[in-house]
């Protein structure tokens, strides 16, 4: 039964980061030069994994697995909020 709990909250915690950080990247970060370095997901994934490390520590049913998820959940949406600044391919402000 907790294994199930933990992968849902997983998976949710994948779909949440990739989501949100592709959106800000594309709307916030759209005229920031820098956001197109290529380091940058790399850098936001580690980021986010330390953040979600902090939050495994806290919560029990939570596992370092959930915490990497998120951070390469993160720096991919980073990575396809990038691609979709270079192909122009951006939101109608949703």
């Amino acid at each position: 039964m907790f294994g199930l709990i933990a992968l849902v909250a997983a998976t949710a915690a994948a779909i949440f980061g990739y989501t949100q950080s592709r959106r800000f990247v594309r709307n916030r970060l759209r005229f920031v030069d820098k956001v197109h370095g290529s380091g940058v997901p790399v850098v936001a994934g580690v980021a986010a994994t330390i953040a979600g490390m902090i939050v495994t520590a806290i919560v029990p049913i939570v596992g370092f697995g959930t915490a990497l998820a998120f951070g390469v959940s993160v720096g991919t949406g980073v990575a396809a909020g990038r691609s979709d600044i270079r192909h122009n391919r951006l939101s109608s402000g949703r």
